[in-house]
């Protein structure tokens, strides 16, 4: 092997390790921002609290793992609709609009990577 593809073959490497550990920091930040927040977490028609949420979310995040590429699949998969019931995940904050919990977690999402610049 030249120098030259050992050199393209370690970069390809590197930068996987880095993709995966910049998923991993983003899904771990949504995982503290749902269970420090003061906002209530509905699934199937039941309030819970980010602590809660975070639990039900862990498991089904366990679940699809093989399925998860990004955290937008993250998102997707554990944390936007109830599989059984197929109802969407809501988020109610005081004194704010009920909001569909995939676009309350893609706001913060959108916010970390910016501070992440």
């Amino acid at each position: 092997m030249n120098l030259f593809k050992f050199i393209l073959i370690l970069l390809s490497i590197c930068s996987l390790n880095v993709f995966a550990s910049t998923q991993e920091d983003e899904i771990n930040h949504l995982l503290r921002f749902i269970a420090s927040t003061d906002c209530q977490y509905e699934r199937n028609g039941n309030l819970y609290n980010g602590r809660e949420a975070v639990e039900h979310i862990k498991k089904k995040y366990q679940y699809y793992s093989d399925d998860i590429e990004s955290s937008e699949d993250f998102i997707k998969y554990s944390a936007t609709k109830s599989k059984i019931s197929g109802k969407y995940y809501k988020i109610h904050c005081t004194d704010k609009a009920v909001v569909k919990s995939k676009n309350w977690l893609l706001t913060e999402l959108t916010v970390y990577r910016e501070t992440q610049k």
